[in-house]
This record gives C-alpha cells, structure tokens and sequence, in this order.
C-alpha cells in the first residue's frame, strides 16, 4: 500500500512530505517512493498545486532535493525552518481552509471574476514570496498587468499591448472606472484613489529595480521575502478593488 493510501487526510499527507524533507535534509532516512508518491499527488492535484513550493516544481527526486537543500542551507536548523516556512501555506490551506485572512479574500474575490490567467497569476506571486522574492515582485507587477488588461479589452478600449507602462495602462481604467482623483469632488476620496495611483506606479518602478524582469550588474540591492510580500499583497489588494469596482460596473 503507498503512503498516500495509508494517510487518511490531505493534511496528514502533507505533514507527511514536510517530514520526509526534513528527515532527507537532516541526516535521516527518506524513501524515494515516498517521496515520489507525495510529490505526485501534490503537484497532479489542481486544488493544491498553485500552495505547494515552487522550487518542488523542478525537484523529481529526493538526490535533487538533496542537492537543493544543502547548497541553500549549512544547518538543520535553518533547514527545518525553511521546509516548515515553505509548506505553511498549503497546511495552513489543509488545516484552516486559507492562507492568511487577507490572501484568502484577495484569492476568492480575484477568482469570482472569472478569469483562469488572473488567478494564476496570483498564484504564481504568492507562491514565490519565500523562495523567489525576485521573481514574486515580478508576478505582482504582471498580476495587475494582467487585471488591467482584462477590463480594457472587456470594453473594447484600445491599447499598445506591446510597449504601454503599467501606469498608462492603468490611467486608461481610471478613467473607465472612475477611479481618477480628478474625477471626484470628496477629498478623502481624492486621497485615496491618489494613493492607489502611487501604488500602482510604486510597484511598476520596484519591479524595474528589484524584480528578475532584468539582467543585473554586481551590487545590486536584492529583496527579501518581506519586501515581496508586502509587493504581492498591495498588487492584490490593487488588483480586488479593480476587479470588484468593474464588477460592480458591470452588475
């Protein structure tokens, strides 16, 4: 019998893998057919697939993992760490039913606009926070590219999709939307949708200066997982106000 079928729960399956990572990377012993078995259902499974580490995507054995693992890490400790830290979102998911309060709300009102591409677009950012805060800055910036995008071809609304800043880009929609501050009488309103404006330019220049949509020269600044969470979560955030405000439009 696999492990799959002895565990009687998606959770006790995922605790599991974690476990067997650990041991690998740890000085223990691991199975390869466990470790085959694990990965599989995971990565085979569309609910859970977008939760699991995107480094696992690349990963087919347990001698890769081993290589993985210990060129990225000297201690246990950081190890265990690390292997909790990186299945966290798909426990969390397994035990509580979301990531995090506001994940959670930005995934299930992006995924009410009924657009595949969108979805996956926030999940490949928030599944590259840990590993790959380069490539996670990258994926929020192409996240509200792709929003943006949606609205403006949705209503017929011409654009260069080849060279247009995200900035233009989203003009184009406040203008649609009446998002623009000029547009309003309120001041708090103004403020507000002023601030939007700074985030959706803050996060085009950071993707320029931080994210992997670039070669780099020697001393460059390099994000760290807080850096891109906070980008991916203000692109989500951006992103949900945008969908919900078309919707709303639209209703």
């Amino acid at each position: 019998m696999e492990i799959i079928d002895e565990l009687s729960s998606d959770y006790d399956r995922a605790d599991a893998f974690v476990h067997l990572l650990i041991s690998k990377s740890t000085g223990g012993h691991a199975e390869d057919s466990e470790f085959f078995s694990l990965r599989g259902y995971f990565i085979s499974n569309p609910q859970w697939s977008s939760l699991v580490p995107v480094w696992l995507q690349r990963i087919r054995s347990l001698s890769q993992f081993w290589e993985y693992i210990k060129g990225k890490f000297s201690t246990y400790a950081e190890r265990r760490k690390f292997l909790w830290n990186e299945f966290n979102p798909l426990l969390a998911r397994l035990e509580t039913g979301a990531i995090s309060p506001a994940e959670g709300d930005i995934e299930e009102g992006l995924k009410a606009f009924t657009s595949d591409e969108i979805s996956r677009a926030w999940n490949r950012a928030i599944r590259r926070i840990s590993d790959d805060p380069e490539g996670a800055i990258t994926s929020a910036r192409n996240l509200l590219e792709t929003v943006l995008k949606h609205i403006l071809d949705d209503r017929k609304i011409i654009y260069d999709s080849d060279s247009i800043e995200l900035s233009d880009l989203y003009k184009k929609v406040q203008a649609e939307l009446n998002l623009a501050p000029e547009q309003h009488q309120e001041a708090i309103f103004k403020q507000i949708l002023g601030g939007c404006s700074g985030v959706i330019n803050g996060l085009g220049s950071l993707r320029n200066k931080l994210g992997d949509a670039h070669g780099r020269g020697m001393g460059r600044i390099r994000p760290l997982p807080r850096h891109a969470r906070l980008a991916v979560h203000l692109a989500g955030s951006m992103a949900l106000f945008l969908t919900d405000t078309y919707s709303g439009k639209t209703a």
